[in-house]
């Protein structure tokens, strides 16, 4: 991984590029040392290649033919964004989806975050539009570190290569770290934070973010739309961004194995009684 200086206009822009390649022949379970330090110093892991070209293509494909059949409904289920397309409960619509939030490279890369107790909180797709504008910096759901640490943790799956000037995310390295949120040290959270880097990388790329960086989506100047997938979790004592149970249909929960009900939380208790809960679900959207 490394990062350099990218010029536009007469700004430097600094940018993390994915460099970080999972390696096939260690344990899929366990981060290697790089990786893990990482997610402690900058609150980032960056897999280039990590998805098979073809496994790639097929989300793509799925989140094409989601939007055909969702039209203006698409990502109803929870919010809709301005300049982008969203798609949310994607468990309930492919079997695909159910090898992204079930990844064991990925998940060991999230436990390294949030501990050994964690769910998924919600699965949802993000197009990014041309003309789409930024987004404010935030941490996702509002959240701020308590006393038993890290409590959120987001995975974006690149189905479009992010560059530059469509749509990548930047982010401040280590604001995981500052225990408050981007709104309550800065006046305008649109503007380009001195010490923000930008991710970039090949279609295929998947990141692991401490969700409580401060960071957002930057405007996308093209003439192409960028996708991605969000595969979000946080810690088993938290509600999630969308309660699984109630989103899902029941003859999809019926054909769920062990594993992906745990992982769901779809027979925890605690869980449905943190489904209501008033904890805010977005870090800017209203």
């Amino acid at each position: 991984m490394s990062v350099f200086p990218l010029t536009r206009g007469s700004q430097p822009l600094p940018v993390l590029h994915a460099m970080q390649r999972a390696n096939p022949t260690t344990d899929p379970g366990r981060l290697d040392a790089d990786q893990s330090a990482q997610l402690n110093d900058l609150g980032i892991v960056v897999l280039e290649g990590f998805m098979s070209t073809a496994f790639c293509a097929r989300l793509g494909r799925r989140i094409a033919r989601l939007h055909e059949l969702e039209g203006e409904r698409a990502g109803a289920e929870f919010k809709q964004e301005p300049g982008c397309l969203r798609l949310a409960n994607l468990v309930a619509k492919g079997e695909e989806f159910a090898e992204v939030i079930n990844c064991p490279t990925v998940l060991a890369c999230v436990r390294k975050v949030l501990g050994p107790n964690l769910k998924l909180s919600s699965l949802n797709a993000r197009t990014v539009l041309p003309g789409c504008p930024s987004q404010p910096l935030h941490a996702d759901m509002g959240a701020v570190a308590d006393a038993k640490g890290f409590w959120v943790c987001n995975t974006v799956w690149m189905l479009d290569d992010f560059t530059p000037d469509n749509g990548a995310i930047r982010f401040v390295p280590g604001s995981h770290r500052l225990g408050r949120l981007p709104q309550d040290s800065l006046i305008d959270l649109s503007a380009p934070h001195a010490d923000e880097v930008l991710i970039t990388g090949m279609a295929g790329t998947v990141v692991v973010m401490n969700a409580h960086l401060w960071h957002g989506g930057t405007a996308n100047r093209t003439s192409t739309s960028r996708t991605a997938i969000h595969a979000f979790y946080c810690r088993s004592d938290k509600p999630q961004q969308q309660h699984q149970k109630t989103l899902l249909p029941a003859d999809v929960q019926r054909e769920l194995s062990p594993e992906l009900r745990a992982l769901l939380a779809l027979d925890d208790p605690l869980n449905d009684e943190l489904a209501h809960s008033t904890i805010r679900r977005s870090g800017f959207l209203a």
